[in-house]
């Protein structure tokens, strides 16, 4: 079962947020019923792939055990096949999160990621992030214009 960045904020969607733990079982829910035997770590690069392309954000939780995944700027969650049962099969409550906060966690990753990508020169990456700085912008309330210059002057 191969998920896109889309799908997995779908499900994310479903409950406003989860824990990768909870994501993760949420998938393996979804692969059963679809004749599959999983374990979470099966999905760990699809998660990480959704993660570095902002499909998804992680949001660090007031009790540190693990972040929260909320759907992020580029997402258009987008539900699979049997994703709306994951509500009556898990026991998780339905979360949501200020938007400023959201906004706050993403705005961090995007920063750090600049200056990854910059000092590696990865012409892909930074073409990427690029996208996602105008994305970023229009879906909460930051303002990253700063490194959206210092990725347009790498590729100029």
């Amino acid at each position: 079962m191969d998920l896109t960045g889309d799908e997995l904020a779908g499900v994310v969607d479903l409950f406003g947020a989860l824990s990768r733990e909870e994501l993760g079982q949420a998938l393996v829910e979804l692969a059963f019923k679809r004749g599959e035997d999983r374990e979470p770590s099966a999905f760990d690069a699809e998660i990480d792939d959704a993660l570095d392309t902002y499909h998804l954000v992680a949001v660090e939780r007031t009790d540190p055990d693990e972040d929260w995944l909320f759907p992020g700027p580029v997402a258009f969650p987008e539900l699979v096949e049997d994703a709306t049962d994951l509500p009556h099969i898990m026991d998780v409550e339905q979360r949501s999160i200020d938007r400023e906060r959201l906004g706050e966690a993403a705005e961090v990753q995007f920063r750090r990621d600049t200056t990854e990508a910059v000092e590696a020169g990865d012409a892909d990456r930074i073409e990427q992030l690029l996208d996602v700085s105008y994305e970023l912008e229009v879906w909460a309330p930051v303002e990253v214009a700063e490194e959206r210059d210092r990725l347009d002057n790498v590729l100029s």
